[in-house]
């Protein structure tokens, strides 16, 4: 992993990864490695599941469980968060393997 890069998106985030070893293995395709991100993913998926669900029922008291879920939604779905991982360049701090380099996995 190229230090450089880690450093900037660590600057960008405003936050120091402490394990390093984990950092390099949530950023890495199953692809890549037979160490890759699923299992960190699965964990990912449900926190922030649980840190949006949290936020949006204590920031709107009066909305309903369903719109709540329809708001949840629409925050973690896929093109959000590939707007944010663009917004950040997470893709030049991905390690992946060959094929999926091919096919533009990365943008």
């Amino acid at each position: 992993m190229n230090p450089i890069v880690i450093n900037r998106l660590q600057r960008k985030l405003g936050y120091t990864f402490n394990h390093q070893e984990l950092l390099q293995q949530a950023l890495t395709h199953r692809s890549a490695s037979s160490k890759h991100n699923e299992r960190l993913e699965f964990l990912g998926d449900s926190i922030l599941s649980y840190v949006i669900a949290n936020a949006l029922y204590h920031r709107f008291p009066r909305v309903d469980e369903g719109d709540m879920s329809r708001m949840r939604a629409t925050l973690v779905r896929g093109n959000t968060l590939a707007e944010l991982a663009r917004e950040f360049e997470l893709g030049e701090c991905l390690r992946l393997g060959p094929g999926e380099l091919k096919s533009g996995g990365f943008r």
